[in-house]
């Protein structure tokens, strides 16, 4: 029963998610995002990256090529985490489960990494690809992920 929650909440979102997302409008307007750049963590999560992430992901986090359209065994293949696609429609706490559960479980390819990458290391990988998104990206981003964090609706 868990699982066919799990997957029906994440086959939603999902499905929601098309190359042509982009940032709310109000994102777009939004001044110059100050983020705290710690450059040690970011070194640490784009070694962490390069290691486990970059052989599906891109080594530039740019995805598989035709990630939006599934393969011939239904699956879609590896997308963005560079604020192209849709991992920036997620809450911390949605990006750092899909990492550490994978998505296996759910019916798609990536595996669990949990039990190899402590919740330190998991966050470092995150913090490596969000900073390769634009501000408004991020922007929209963080505004989706203190909202969730509120627990208000949102995507």
């Amino acid at each position: 029963m868990r699982h066919a929650w799990m997957f029906t909440i994440v086959m939603g979102v999902l499905a929601g998610c098309t190359p042509e997302d982009k940032p709310p409008a109000t994102a777009e307007k939004a001044p110059a995002v100050k983020r705290s750049v710690d450059h040690t963590v970011l070194a640490r999560g784009s070694d962490l990256y390069l290691q486990h992430c970059a052989a599906c992901h891109g080594n530039r986090a740019q995805g598989a090529p035709n990630w939006h359209k599934p393969g011939p065994d239904g699956k879609y293949p590896h997308p963005p985490l560079d604020g192209s696609a849709h991992a920036w429609h997620h809450p911390m706490a949605a990006l750092k489960q899909t990492i550490r559960n994978g998505t296996q479980q759910l019916g798609g390819s990536m595996p669990a990494w949990g039990g190899k990458l402590s919740e330190a290391q998991i966050e470092e990988v995150i913090a490596w690809f969000q900073s390769t998104w634009p501000d408004e990206i991020y922007a929209a981003w963080e505004d989706l992920d203190r909202r969730a964090r509120r627990g208000e609706a949102g995507h």
